[in-house]
């Protein structure tokens, strides 16, 4: 992979971790606000289930961002963009679209349909 594509993909992913990383500290101080007491119990229901919203998405974040701080790590030591089941190039197109993936599409495409034959 050329210099140029692993400073870009460098730029990109560290702006998407620092965009993240705020994200995840203002969830924190919104949650450690003083709780506020609902007489009606729906409103206090409808406040609940967005916190627990809330708390799936920053979940999913938290994933994103230890996908994220690998990918900088393998662009750190060379293996960015290099598929780790059968060691062939990852396309541009791919990690234009998905910079965190490990692997090519072809041994993806192959995980998936045996994840989906294995009912997992």
């Amino acid at each position: 992979m050329k210099k140029a594509d692993l400073e870009h993909f460098k730029k990109h992913l560290s702006q998407r971790l620092e965009d993240l990383l705020s994200q995840a500290d203002s969830t924190v101080s919104g949650m450690t606000a003083p709780k506020e007491n609902f007489p009606d119990p729906t409103d206090r229901a409808s406040l609940e289930a967005d916190r627990n919203f809330m708390l799936r998405i920053r979940d999913r974040e938290s994933k994103l961002i230890k996908k994220i701080k690998k990918a900088l790590d393998r662009i750190e030591n060379g293996t960015f963009g290099v598929c780790e089941s059968c060691g062939e190039d990852i396309s541009l197109k791919r990690l234009h679209a998905r910079p965190v993936t490990t692997q090519c599409i072809d041994c993806k495409s192959k995980e998936e349909a045996l994840e989906k034959a294995l009912g997992l």
